[in-house]
């Protein structure tokens, strides 16, 4: 498990996003819960789960996977009421509760967030902005210091060059950056918004 930002917070570096309640799932308090990461249900494995903040803790009673979501029964939340109460809420694990990563081409998304793009000239491009995932591979959508974000494939030969340690990432961009299809941004804002996922590049 991988994750990336809070929807209207700022990105910790200390917690990883891993999963984001969804709506409940019948009268007897369980809830639909998007997961973040390669396995839907690695948010199980690190203990209690937390707010951002900290104040709020969550154990895991059950958890199976049911299509996109792992319908999950959270202890203490025992109906349909205090189910609903939990939509939309972030949940977060200590980031030294996460496996090192031990692929070079492997990174969590929390860490490229807020990083400069660059080309290749060293012209800057944008700020990366998220990491989203339609369907056909990770992108990085980058938001320039004016218009509208951009996408680009999160691979070797879009992004050749990451450099966390100065903030920087090279980007080189194909002659038309495509923009996703019609419907597809509204997606985006839940997915990239949500996670701490980790991606590696093709």
């Amino acid at each position: 498990a991988r994750p990336i930002k809070e929807q209207d917070g700022p990105v910790s570096s200390d917690r990883i996003l891993i999963a984001r309640i969804g709506a409940p799932h019948g009268v007897r308090g369980e809830v639909r819960v998007k997961p973040y990461g390669d396995d839907p249900l690695s948010f199980t494995d690190y203990g209690p789960l937390e707010t951002l903040d900290g104040k709020r803790r969550f154990e895991v009673i059950s958890a199976r996977v049911q299509k996109s979501v792992v319908v999950t029964r959270f202890k203490g939340v025992d109906d349909r009421n205090a189910a609903e109460a939990l939509n939309g809420l972030d949940l977060y694990v200590e980031r030294e509760a996460l496996p090192e990563l031990d692929d070079e081409d492997e990174f969590y998304h929390t860490d490229l967030l807020g990083l400069e793009a660059a080309a290749p000239s060293g012209e800057r491009l944008g700020e990366i902005v998220a990491l989203p995932d339609f369907g056909a591979g990770t992108l990085v959508e980058i938001r320039p210091g004016a218009g509208p974000t951009f996408y680009v494939a999160f691979t070797r030969e879009c992004v050749p060059k990451i450099d966390l340690e100065n903030g920087r990432v090279v980007v080189i961009l194909p002659e038309e950056t495509e923009s996703p299809k019609e419907g597809e941004a509204e997606a985006a804002g839940d997915q990239a918004e949500g996670g701490a996922e980790g991606s590696e590049r093709a």
